[in-house]
């Protein structure tokens, strides 16, 4: 894919993440075929299908709990991840040799549910959403994960500072 249509893709993919319910973080992810530029499949965190929330409502129970991100996986919403792979499976969308744009670093769970899926790159909207620990399972696992700016996470501190 051009550079140019992978920047229309991160910025659609930000604007879709807008869709979340979820009070902590808004996460978007795009399923995408690269050789015909086109969105196969896209999802968002949020709760269960049909209705209801994971979480706390307007209180995150991560951060009222202070658990960190990727551990205590029973707690919080689906996975933008999980829901755009979900999506195309409930739909009869091939994964196999999709590329995928995720804002922000996958969980280890959702890198997994990646490579098992046949995904074959991850473009990281980098500065995105704070969280990691699932590209260094991907990269070992022979997938290839770019990273590309993005707007910043509000609840870092601002550089130099």
């Amino acid at each position: 894919m051009k550079e140019k249509h992978i920047a229309i893709r991160i910025e659609q993919c930000l604007v879709l993440a807008k869709a979340s319910n979820c009070p902590r973080r808004q996460f978007g992810a795009l399923l995408l075929d690269p050789e015909r530029n086109v969105i196969l499949m896209d999802g968002y965190n949020g709760g269960p299908r049909g209705g209801g929330r994971l979480c706390g409502g307007e209180v995150c129970l991560r951060d009222a709990g202070t658990i960190p991100s990727g551990t205590r996986l029973e707690i919080g919403c689906h996975h933008a991840e999980m829901n755009v792979v979900c999506n195309a499976a409930a739909s009869g969308v091939a994964t196999r040799n999709a590329w995928l744009i995720v804002t922000g670093e996958p969980c280890l769970m959702c890198a997994k549910l990646i490579h098992h899926a046949g995904i074959t790159r991850v473009l990281v909207v980098e500065g995105g959403y704070a969280g990691e620990n699932g590209l260094g399972y991907l990269e070992s696992h022979g997938v290839p994960v770019t990273r590309h700016p993005g707007p910043r996470d509000p609840r870092l501190a601002p550089p130099n500072s």
